[in-house]
């Protein structure tokens, strides 16, 4: 499923980021073991404050072609090619998208009283 050193867009404590395999992941496994990068401009991603995290294979969103090469000007530091971030983009903006529906459903629910009225 995820070889070592193969990128992917996934969702890491409830924000979408460009993630790198630390090791070779089967299909199998439940959890997946990455490097976590969050974006700081245009194509350009830094090593976020939690670099190494253990994530559900549930929230990979994509995994990134091989093909597409992805550049480190700096340590700690990638660049993607256009198309892959237009792709980050695209799955962001869905996640986002339906965070705030899950949002709009939850608030417009009825609140339960948890104290009965007094009369």
């Amino acid at each position: 499923m995820l070889k070592h050193g193969s990128f992917a867009v996934a969702v890491v404590q409830r924000k979408v980021m460009l993630v790198q395999a630390v090791r070779n992941h089967s299909q199998r496994e439940r959890w997946v073991d990455v490097y976590t990068y969050t974006p700081f401009g245009e194509r350009v991603f830094l090593a976020s404050n939690v670099p190494q995290a253990r994530i559900s294979a549930r929230d990979i969103l994509t995994i990134l072609p091989e093909d597409d090469a992805v550049r480190a000007p700096a340590a700690g530091m990638l660049e993607l090619p256009a198309q892959a971030f237009g792709e980050y983009m695209d799955l962001s903006a869905r996640t986002q998208k339906r965070y705030e529906q899950l949002f709009d459903a939850h608030s417009a629910k009825p609140r339960r009283r948890w104290f009965p009225r007094v009369a």
